[in-house]
Formats: structure tokens, sequence, C-alpha cells
């Protein structure tokens, strides 16, 4: 039966707004919403709801927002707070540059850097939503109205919105009504997987990110879920993989002849790996609008990035707090500028992530020469703390009351 939303206001615990998606993203626009007073049905695809993946690194641009929406106490017990980001050689480990983070960052930007398991970054977000989250709902199709949007399901039911959240990913079906382009494949895949802590000791108690640039692929990896695990992530180049797939498994063997002749601390944390997963990396193009008169995208819905500039998910955060903020307060008559300002706001800080991580992809892979001897004398002078200011001190909800 079709669930229908006609009063003209905006009222406390009515139902007016559809998000589909339950990862980072769509919990984040739901919990939110909440805070702005208004109620969000989720709807998710999957039936067993759980985040597939590692580590992902949360930049003060993204936690003071988490922070503001209730999550301090549960994020600061699972995640950690390395000292510093790390670049190293990837022969020899010589050290190419270093950022401070700890306590100068947050002192300087006043809010934590985390490197956060994905699964207790879901847990906290997830803990903030009530019964409005509703699993094994596919949705097939998207339909704007005249005065609503029509949600098909993959079940056969239907249910009617004022407004609908696409925060269904990359392969976004929400994302169809708003444009008709394909994910781009990079030539690069991902392999994630996590180590016990216990088993490579001097990464936990001397907590960073690690990264190690060299020809055609890099490695990073650092603490997560209090020093129990650690993140690792390896890029290779992908040959014909370009299925993109988060259930795709990888084998140790082949990433660790993958990086052969690569600095000793990078095989031994490659050896530890019990199973890995691996990801043909996509993004796509900058799109040419992320609203209509009653829909809007976010995160990766909107903006699917490489890995490389590390804000995926900062950005889906950033995102979704400055949609409910925009939506705060306004009647039905007001829902099209509402997402005409956030998409306004939103768009030319992620354009720009986008591009960067794209060059990112490049100059991270550089093969011994003078264009990597060029990438590591910029690096040696330009990750210093302060000059993160443009990234790390933005306030997504300061920018959008100044615009």
């Amino acid at each position: 039966m079709i669930q229908s939303r006609r009063d003209p206001t905006w009222s406390h615990g009515e139902s007016r707004i559809a998000i589909v998606g339950a990862g980072i993203a769509g919990l984040t626009v739901a919990l939110a919403l909440g805070r702005a007073g208004i109620r969000s049905e989720v709807f998710e695809q999957t039936k067993n709801l759980r985040e597939v993946g590692a580590g992902v690194q949360i930049a003060p641009n993204a936690t003071r927002l988490l922070h503001r929406l209730g999550l301090d106490r549960r994020l600061s017990a699972t995640a950690v707070r390395p000292s510093a980001v790390e670049m190293r050689r990837w022969d020899d480990g010589r050290l190419l540059s270093r950022t401070e983070l700890g306590d100068a960052c947050e002192d300087l930007y006043g809010a934590p850097y985390y490197t956060v398991h994905r699964a207790d970054l879901h847990q906290a977000l997830l803990y903030g939503i009530d019964d409005n989250l509703h699993i094994g709902r596919r949705c097939v199709g998207v339909e704007e109205l005249p005065e609503a949007v029509r949600l098909r399901f993959e079940d056969g039911s239907v249910h009617e919105a004022d407004v609908v959240i696409g925060a269904d990913g990359i392969h976004s079906v929400v994302r169809d009504t708003l444009a008709l382009d394909e994910p781009r494949f990079s030539g690069q895949s991902m392999y994630r997987g996590l180590v016990p802590g216990h088993h490579l000791p001097f990464l936990v108690e001397d907590p960073k990110v690690r990264l190690w640039l060299g020809p055609d692929q890099h490695c990073v990896c650092y603490p997560v879920s209090a020093g129990k695990w650690i993140s690792v992530g390896a890029t290779a180049p992908a040959g014909d993989r370009s299925v993109e797939s988060w259930t795709a498994e990888g084998r140790v063997e082949d990433l660790v002849q993958t990086y052969q002749g690569w600095d000793e601390e990078v095989l031994t944390v490659l050896k530890a790996l019990g199973r890995v997963g691996r990801w043909a990396l996509h993004d796509r193009d900058p799109l040419p609008r992320w609203t209509t008169g009653r829909i809007a995208v976010v995160g990766d819905a909107a903006h699917p990035m490489l890995p490389f500039q590390a804000q995926g998910a900062n950005q889906s955060i950033e995102d979704s707090v400055v949609l409910a903020d925009c939506l705060r307060g306004v009647t039905r008559d007001g829902i099209p500028e509402a997402l005409t300002r956030y998409e306004r706001v939103r768009r030319p800080r992620t354009d720009q992530l986008q591009r960067m991580s794209r060059v990112n992809a490049r100059t991270f892979h550089l093969s011994d020469g003078q264009g990597q001897r060029e990438r590591d004398q910029v690096l040696a002078g330009a990750q210093n703390l302060r000059a993160q200011e443009w990234l790390y001190g933005y306030d997504a909800e300061s920018a959008l009351l100044t615009e």
C-alpha cells in the first residue's frame, strides 16, 4: 500500500523523508535530520546489516560534526588517535613527509583525527537509529511526482515521501534520476584486510598512518578498534579485473608477490594478513546537478571518489549534516530551495576533492625518476599540519551559515 504524506507542514515525528541506503552517509543524514526535529525512514537493500571493508580515516572536518551528533563518547571508545601521517619511499622506507596529528591536530583544529574500523563507525551511527530503519528493501525505481516522490522496491512494495535522499553508493538507483552516467574504472585494485594488533605490536604502540609510495602502487596501514586490529590497504594494477564488488576475495600470496622488492616492513605487514578482499577501484565524473525539486544525493551517490585523498567518508558526513541543516524548519513549498541551497554549498568542495583524488592516483604511483623526485620534494614541504587548514579546519555548518 502506498504511504502518502499530505500535511503541508513539517511535524516532528511524521515521516516526510525517505533515505535510500544505510551506510555511513545514510545513517549520518538520518541522525542529523533527527537532530533537526525531522523524522525519516531509511531503506536498506541488505537483509543482514553490516559494514564491510576495513579501516577509514576520519579527519577533524568530519569528527567535529560526528561529535555534534552526540557520537564523541562512542567513537573515542574504539577509534585510535594516530600521532602522525608518514609517507615513505617504497624500497628503503626513507621518510618522505610527516604530518603531525594527535594532540597537535586537536589543539589546532578543535577536533581529533581518528582511524576507525568501518564496522565500529557504523555501529556508533546505528545506535542513534530507532524503528525507522527497514532492511531487505532494495530500491529498484524512483519516480518524481508533482508533490511527492515514489519509491518502488524489489519486493513489490511502494513508498511515497516529500523528499528522497539517495545514499545508495556508487551504483545509486537514485542518482539515475539525475544522470545516466557510469562508474569510471581507475585501472587500480585495492586489497583490504585486518591483522590482529598483537601480531604487529610496533604498529599499535606507536600509532600512525603509514604510507609507502612506489611504482604503480602504494600501501597504507594504521591501527583501529582501540588497537585490536591493524587496517591494511594495498593497491595494485588491476589488469583485466575491472568488476567492482564489496565481497570479492583476494589472495594474500598474490598480494605479497606484487610487493616483492619493497621495504621489509611492508612485506612484514602484508604477510601477517590472514585474508583479504579485493576491490576494483572506480569513481564517477562530477555530477552537473545533485538535486531536483524533491530528490537529493549524498556521499558516494553524489561524488564517488578514489581513496587517494582519504576523504570519501568525511565528505559523506559533511554532505549529510549540511543537507539536514538546509531542511530544518522548511515547509513543503520550501523544499526545492532547501535542496538547491545544499547543492550550492557542497558541490564546489567535493568536485575539488574528486579531482585531487584522481591526481593522487597518478602521483602516488610514479616510477622512480625525475617526476618522482619532484613529487618527493613537494611532499617534504607541503605536509605540515597548518597546510591542511583548508581541509581539516573546514566547518561545513559554518560554511552553510556564511554562504
